[in-house]
Formats: structure tokens, sequence, C-alpha cells
């Protein structure tokens, strides 16, 4: 019997971070692919060079990543996003796989990820959960906990993702965290299940 692998996805201020660390409570091993491109970014000798190459000596300052910079650049510009995440998605990739290789004792684990759909990562998985919220109430949650982003910026990094209708189209299971449903009976539900699923080699 192999590891059931479960993707979870939403966009921007959907609240993913927090269902996911909902499963960690359950025992459940979860893979943060945001915050480990992060930290791939800034130690891959590979992709650091890529970067400088194609986004120029700006990307970095020094050895630190100049986040601020390459965030302004790639949300300007959907080609260069598409660039840099064609850059930096096969890495993470690969680092999810060694990742996974090391819970093969778990009976599922989560993969946790923002652009999980459009880096086609979803086609690794056995089942996707989305987390889905009103616009409206994404935007407050991030203006909430990201004081230094303005009502814009927010604007343009959902345009810059794809429609949450089209993900939750695409999802085997969505979990509503609207503020007026309760989250952790969804959570739970599904805990069951995928501990139930057979999966075999």
């Amino acid at each position: 019997m192999q590891t059931l692998q479960i993707g979870i996805t939403g966009g921007i201020g959907s609240g993913k971070s927090l269902i996911s660390k909902i499963f960690y409570c359950l025992g459940v091993p979860v893979y943060d692919a945001d915050s480990r491109a992060k930290y791939i970014m800034t130690t891959d000798g590979i992709l650091i060079r890529e970067i400088r190459e194609k986004f120029g000596e700006l990307s970095f300052n020094g050895e630190t990543l100049n986040r601020a910079y390459l965030s302004k650049v790639v949300f300007e510009d959907p080609e260069k996003l598409r660039i840099l995440n064609g850059l930096v998605h096969p890495r993470v990739a690969a680092d999810y796989k060694t990742w996974v290789a090391r819970h093969t004792h778990c009976r599922y684990v989560l993969k946790e990820a923002a652009l999980m759909f459009e880096a086609k990562s979803n086609e690794m998985l056995d089942e996707i959960v989305v987390v889905s919220a009103p616009e409206a109430l994404r935007i407050k949650r991030v203006l909430k906990r990201d004081v230094q982003r303005t009502h814009k910026q927010v604007e343009d990094i959902i345009r810059n993702q794809m429609p949450e209708e089209e993900k939750c189209k695409r999802a085997d299971f969505v979990i509503v965290n609207d503020e007026m449903q309760f989250i952790i009976p969804q959570v739970l539900e599904l805990h069951t299940r995928f501990n139930n699923t057979p999966i075999f080699n």
C-alpha cells in the first residue's frame, strides 16, 4: 500500500494555510510548497543563477533574494511571471518528491500550494482540495495580514491567479471558508475519507 498524496490549494486569502494547519494537528505531514519555493530560491545554486540570468542582478541583494523587486517585475508582466514560475516549479517538484519519499510510512500526506493548477502539480497528486472564500473576504484577510500591501496590489495578485470558480470546478473536494460555515467538521470528514481510501501499488 502506498501513501496517498493530497493537494490543497486556493486563492490568496482563502485560508488554505489555516486548513493545512488543522490537518497537521491531526497528525498529517504537510509540505508547504510556497515556503519551500522561497527557501529553494535562496539556496539552490542552479536556480539562483537562472534567476540572475533572466531577471538581472537587481533580483538579488548580494546573496539575498530581492523579493520586492521580483514581485514588482512579475506582477506587472504576466510573461515574466510565467518565466519565473517555469524556473521555480520544477525545482520545487523535485524537492517535494524527495520529501514524499521520507513519508512513505504515512497513510496520506498533504501538499499545500497556491499555484497548484497553474504549475500542473495537481497531475502528480491523487486528490485535490480547494479552499474557497468570497473575494471581498479574501481581500480583507490579506490586507489585515499583510499591512504593507494595498487594496490594488491584492486585487492584482488575485487577477494573476486562476479564478476561484475554475479551481472549484477542477477540485475533487471543496472546503468553504466563508466564516459562516464551520471548517473543522469539513476537515474531519475529509480526514476520515482519506484515511480509509484504499491505494495499492
